[in-house]
């Protein structure tokens, strides 16, 4: 009798799992990060840009020309021919439904189809991948996570060169975390995954390297310009390297939790929700220390049970996470969910393999009924799992639903963050109440008072409000956070131009010009 459980039906619940969830996220608009990237990007509003985007930088040159992304911005130009914000958003339930796939397809691959469909709902409906899904600039982590386990994919289920430099490609083009591929092939080549020859494996080595090479010399001919535009997370301004460290460590307890038990989500990890760990003496250290050592126990835990499939996944947490732990180098975050996209298919892949294993523990599913159905005690606890993930994703997506949720979110889910008065003085500003504006840009620099942004904004205000004596001031301070960081005030004075203030506008672009030609 052949199995109703096969692989075309596991993608296609999981596919249909991930699309259901985040059916919500039609109705979004366009919030934070994307206002600056789509809503006000004119690469994007162009046809052109689709190729012209693989020669400009993420970020337009008004707001600091950061970041190479290439493939993201192409495709925004794409949707942009198509349809409005409604189709941005469900573009990106694509993205993330095609990443459910393949998550399952590499479950079925080591561990069988139970263990797929497991991986693959786990995967589709955690709570985590809200922010990446739910606002459109996160299609760069779907992406680059799609291309990433494509690779992986093609490399240590496939054995194809080609292919799985191909996607290595694509996903660097997508976001730059997608260089941990190499890393998470090398990985499973060490627990016996798939063992190539030496030959094939120097193979893979040159055409990793060549890939780096060219993909390098494009990123830096395109980025050079805007290098002297550096930015960093908010909590590490002025931070010395042993700092950034400790309070990267600390944050590994967030990311456990985050990981394991998503129950409280937030827009924002700023000061002073979490701040800098400046001693080891901390507990916020400790913790992050504690929670480093939980995960490197079952890793060992699972190595020496000979578990080879729950030991490539909890290592693929470890390597995917990597690069935006603030470990090896500062970034411009601490900690945000979207960022655990990729890192988290190591965690859907693991309970795929535990899954899969055989269970000594059964309960009859109807024991008070005549039908005797049989199910292994583990499933259970996953079942409910899986319901409870679903249907906090679901409620979740509509925190994104545009600039005034989120910012609502940020004041309910994150009180003590600098962040939600920030937030709500650039929207008072926009709705053109300049006064209240200022105001609360005040209350966000009690809070915290080293992050130029905000002083920048406060300045856009006074300028509005008549007052340039105290925005020459507030400028002052900038210029002692961030010297010769003109990109903030070019970045503001677009905001100021979209809302019909020139007179302000061009007051702090003509500051922005002082300051670059000191």
């Amino acid at each position: 009798m052949r199995s109703i459980v096969d692989a075309k039906r596991v993608y296609v619940v999981v596919a249909a799992c991930a699309v259901v969830v985040y059916l919500a996220a039609l109705w979004n608009r366009f919030a934070m990060d994307d206002l600056y990237v789509i809503a006000f990007n004119p690469l994007v509003h162009s046809a052109s840009g689709i190729w012209r985007a693989f020669s400009a930088p993420y970020w337009p040159p008004e707001y600091g020309g950061k970041m190479y992304r290439p493939l993201i911005i192409a495709t925004f130009s794409l949707d942009r021919l198509v349809d409005g914000s409604t189709w941005f958003h469900a573009v990106n339930v694509f993205w993330h439904a095609a990443a459910t796939v393949v998550v399952a397809a590499l479950a079925r691959h080591w561990a069988g189809l139970r263990g797929a469909l497991a991986a693959g709902l786990i995967f589709a409906v955690h709570p985590i991948h809200v922010e990446a899904v739910a606002n459109v600039v996160g299609r760069a982590e779907l992406m680059a996570a799609l291309f990433t386990m494509l690779a992986v994919y093609a490399a240590l289920v496939r054995e194809s060169l080609a292919w799985s430099t191909i996607a290595l490609a694509f996903g660097l083009l997508s976001k730059e975390n997608a260089a941990v591929a190499p890393g998470l092939i090398a990985w499973g080549w060490m627990l016996g995954l798939h063992r190539p020859a030496r030959r094939r494996i120097v193979a893979y080595a040159a055409s990793w390297t060549a890939l780096a090479a060219l993909y390098g010399a494009i990123r830096w001919q395109v980025q050079h310009p805007y290098a002297r535009w550096d930015v960093v997370a908010p909590v590490f301004h002025s931070a010395t390297w042993p700092q950034v460290r400790l309070t990267a460590v600390a944050a590994l307890a967030d990311v456990v939790r985050l990981l394991v038990f998503p129950l409280h989500l937030r827009v924002d990890y700023s000061p002073n929700e979490y701040t800098l760990v400046s001693s080891p003496l901390d507990g916020r250290f400790w913790l992050g220390v504690a929670a480093l050592f939980f995960w490197a126990g079952v890793l060992w835990w699972a190595w020496r049970h000979h578990r080879t499939v729950e030991t490539f996944a909890l290592g693929w947490i470890a390597i995917a996470f990597l690069p935006v732990a603030n470990l090896l180098f500062p970034t411009g975050i601490l900690l945000a969910e979207r960022t655990l996209y990729l890192p988290s298919a190591g965690l859907a892949l693991a309970i795929g393999g535990w899954i899969e294993r055989p269970s000594r523990r059964f309960v009859n599913l109807f024991p008070g009924d005549n039908r005797f159905i049989l199910v292994p005690v583990k499933w259970l606890p996953v079942a409910v799992i899986l319901v409870a993930g679903a249907i906090w994703t679901a409620f979740r997506v509509p925190a994104w639903r545009d600039d005034k949720a989120v910012t609502m979110s940020i004041l309910d889910d994150s009180p003590a963050s600098y962040r939600g008065p920030a937030r709500s003085g650039a929207l008072l500003q926009s709705a053109g109440q300049a006064g209240k504006a200022l105001a609360a840009y005040q209350v966000a620099a009690r809070i915290y008072d080293r992050d130029p942004s905000v002083f920048v904004g406060a300045a856009d205000a006074a300028f509005t409000l008549g007052r340039p004596a105290l925005a020459d001031a507030l400028l002052i301070r900038v210029d002692q956070l961030c010297f010769q960081c003109a990109g903030y005030l070019y970045t503001q004075a677009v905001a100021a131009r979209s809302r019909g203030d020139v007179a302000t506008a061009d007051s702090l672009a003509a500051h922005a010009k002082e300051w670059e030609a000191r």
